[in-house]
């Protein structure tokens, strides 16, 4: 997995705690701030939608094209990232 971000090691690397949703892979200020809009401030809402949604790359990618207007990239980025941090605390 050497093509991850930074950003994605590092949220991976630890307990999610309290983050905020702008730590996510592919989720800057401007879709933080539309996702903060609809209620998923922190990054623990938005993996209660990733696990409500099953996982389901499909759906939680049409989802958050949908809530916060993010492209394929932003949204296939983030989608790993919750991925991958559920392979490795849950």
């Amino acid at each position: 997995m050497s093509s991850t971000s930074q950003k994605h090691r590092n949220f991976v690397s630890e307990p999610m705690g309290d983050k905020p949703v702008t730590d996510l892979a592919g989720i800057g200020e401007t879709l933080g701030g539309r996702l903060a809009e609809q209620g998923f401030d922190k990054a623990c809402v938005v993996l209660g939608q990733f696990l409500v949604l099953r996982k389901d790359k499909e759906l939680f990618t049409e989802w958050l094209k949908d809530t916060c207007n993010a492209n394929i990239k932003q949204s296939g980025d983030c989608y790993e990232c919750l991925n991958a941090w559920c392979d490795q605390f849950l």
